[in-house]
């Protein structure tokens, strides 16, 4: 009898275990909650956190998340309005804003992810398709931050935009939006996150960088070259200057020295007699060095001053 009554005791705390169990619930401060009965959404979205109530066994709790959330798409070749075929990676986020709405159209994150792939797949595909290469490439006609030549080359040879990545990428943001409006969400953000050629283009796109790096290289040693000629005549230039001035000053250094020579020779032969016979003595000597050597033979007239101071030495 007591083992029944015991029964009876614990089958009543775990039935009201249960019911307490199933008529609560807990909100996180990132979560939101639809409560549904029978399937059905009803009252309004219950988004402040805390211990909630409601009805057991009959009403359920769907959560959604509050916070941003990641949409990644997959790599989709795509081609561009002039032809060319490349591979767009992209990504967005997104977040709930109309719980209810969103549960009516997507039931839950995995249906939105779903929902997601075919409006920003489709919109990306429709603006690239839109744009020329260069345009879903760069986002201004802003030179590249290089050096002198190569800088200016690149820049001269890069081709005009009008539109640009950054714009591409808001249009699809804002298309996107517009298709998922009555969805109860909203894309935040969407960004291309690579963009890669296909085999064939990457290959051609190679090609010409290779080639306009080869001609700005030949541009740089052309003018390297012409720059070496052009320092090396204005060296050979300076070195004949050079060589010119000494040899201007080397002999104004002679004239100088000779006229000085001639000078002390004009004053000691005007002082006496036996200073000019020495002076001419020692002239005559200088003559005799400079003209005459062991093989040499002469005949001298007895009237040659020559003549008279060999006389005088015999």
């Amino acid at each position: 009898m007591k083992n029944t009554k015991y029964l009876l005791y614990i089958t009543i705390i775990l039935l009201l275990i249960i019911i307490i169990s199933s008529s609560t619930y807990i909100v996180k401060e990132s979560n939101q909650v639809i409560i549904t009965q029978f399937g059905k959404p009803v009252g309004s979205t219950v988004t402040a956190p805390g211990l909630k109530f409601k009805i057991p066994f009959i009403q359920k709790t769907n959560y959604f998340e509050k916070r941003y959330m990641e949409w990644d798409g997959d790599p989709n070749l795509v081609p561009t309005k002039d032809k060319m075929f490349i591979f767009v990676d992209s990504y967005a986020r997104w977040h709930i804003t109309d719980p209810l709405q969103f549960f009516k159209r997507l039931t839950n994150e995995r249906g939105a992810q779903s929902r997601l792939d075919d409006i920003i797949d489709g919109e990306t595909r429709d603006y690239v398709a839109a744009h020329n290469l260069v345009e879903t490439v760069r986002n201004s006609n802003r030179v590249p931050a290089t050096s002198g030549v190569v800088s200016e080359e690149i820049g001269d040879s890069l081709v005009e935009i009008s539109i640009g990545r950054e714009k591409i990428q808001t249009m699809i943001l804002n298309s996107s939006n517009e298709k998922a409006k009555d969805l109860g969400i909203e894309i935040l953000d969407f960004r291309f996150k690579r963009i890669t050629y296909e085999e064939k283009v990457r290959q051609q796109v190679y090609n010409r960088m290779n080639s306009e790096r080869y001609r700005i290289a030949d541009k740089y040693r052309s003018e390297g070259q012409g720059e070496a000629s052009r320092i090396n005549g204005e060296k050979e230039r300076e070195l004949k200057t050079i060589q010119s001035e000494a040899f201007k000053s080397a002999e104004e250094i002679k004239g100088k020295a000779d006229a000085e020579a001639a000078a002390i020779y004009a004053a000691a032969y005007d002082r006496s007699p036996s200073s000019r016979d020495l002076y001419a003595f020692l002239k005559s000597m200088e003559t005799f060095e400079k003209t005459f050597d062991n093989q040499t033979s002469i005949i001298l007239s007895t009237d040659s001053e020559l003549y008279k101071f060999l006389k005088r030495m015999k």
